[in-house]
């Protein structure tokens, strides 16, 4: 391996089965049973505890499939300001050791603990002490994974999960990653996974054999990826200052919507609380995407982008519904969403580079 660049200390923690887990925790009657968190006729699960997953029951899931998998699944409707209170504490943890953390989601983060506020020596140490304090106290178990970048320490994280650790240690990064089965590589799916197959691609080493060239000639710009990977390239720094790109709203339907008049109240509804959220974190937007998702589960998107930013309810709402004018069909309608991009977010990260870099560096020599 090169070790030109300064070895890091990545880790990344991944609470287990996070919102089942938290609805277990907090109702003893749901623990060591098959939960769902979602709506039960007409959504989708949002988390499945480990015991649901024991029949197939997974995340993203219609729950229709979920209850044919496990006729005993006890579906919890979501709690979602829950969720991020307890998130908050765990962030909270996280940045009594380093300010250096990447949130990805409210169950999950990258921290560089290279060098760290407690000066623990071991990464390892580190991330055990992490995992007992959001046990301690949130009554929730963590997995982590520890290494020298932050595409290890994600496929690291799932090894032992759950309420475990692994860590893959510079000497053992090569062999390690020689042996890994491909379709354990973070970012490669079971389409990407099965087209490797086919090719003899099996294994880490497998993968290893082919060319830079042969990679991109049969995988676009992902192949130069896979090439970096398996050799334990992976340069991308822990990023504290993750800049939002989009805010969304959607509803799946209890009944599905065949009336235009349902349409127009749902719209001005979804409009309505995409605005209140985007004035309660001060976001505007200039580009506006309705989804529709039909009865049979194929998905419709278009978008409209503006020269300035929509700044009303009414303007997602006129908006949308010129958006829903261009459907390709006439269906019924079992999900609709607004989402805003563009933001202003983007600016405001333009505009506070000049002042994060020096602070960052003076920090991190």
């Amino acid at each position: 391996m090169d070790f030109s660049l300064p070895i890091r200390k990545i880790i990344h923690v991944d609470m287990d089965a996070f919102y089942a887990s938290v609805e277990q925790h907090d109702n003893p009657a749901l623990r060591g049973k098959p939960v769902a968190v979602g709506g039960e006729h007409r959504g989708v699960v949002s988390a499945a505890s480990y015991e649901a997953r024991k029949y197939g029951v997974r995340s993203a899931m219609p729950s229709k499939t979920a209850r044919e998998k496990c006729p005993h699944l006890i579906f919890v409707p979501p709690r979602f300001a829950r969720y991020k209170e307890i998130s908050r504490k765990i962030r909270e943890i996280f940045y009594e050791y380093t300010d250096l953390v990447e949130p990805l989601s409210l169950d999950e983060a990258y921290l560089d603990v290279t060098e760290n506020k407690k000066d623990i020596e071991s990464a390892n140490d580190i991330a055990r002490e992490i995992r007992q304090k959001i046990f301690e106290q949130t009554g929730l178990t963590a997995s982590a994974g520890i290494s020298i970048n932050k595409f290890l320490a994600k496929v690291a994280s799932d090894i032992n999960k759950p309420n475990g650790q692994k860590t893959i240690h510079p000497d053992k990064v090569e062999s390690f990653l020689e042996e890994l089965p491909v379709e354990k590589f973070y970012g490669v799916g079971k389409v990407t996974a099965n087209k490797m197959f086919t090719l003899g691609i099996f294994k880490g080493k497998d993968l290893k054999k082919k060319s830079l060239h042969e990679l991109v000639s049969l995988f676009g710009k992902s192949g130069s990826h896979y090439y970096n990977v398996v050799r334990g390239i992976h340069n991308s720094e822990v990023k504290p200052h993750r800049i939002q790109k989009s805010v969304a709203v959607e509803r799946t339907f209890f009944e599905d919507l065949y009336d235009e008049q349902q349409i127009d109240e749902k719209l001005e509804s979804l409009s309505a609380e995409l605005h209140q959220r985007l004035q309660k974190n001060n976001i505007l937007g200039r580009t506006l995407t309705l989804k529709i998702k039909y009865k049979d589960f194929s998905l419709f998107t278009r978008s409209i982008t503006k020269e300035d930013y929509y700044i009303s309810a009414e303007e997602y709402f006129q908006t949308s519904k010129k958006l829903w004018e261009l459907r390709p069909f006439d269906k019924p309608v079992r999900l609709l969403g607004l989402s805003l991009s563009h933001l202003n977010t983007e600016e405001k990260k333009q505009v506070s580079v000049q002042l994060k870099i020096p602070f960052q560096e003076f920090n991190n020599p």
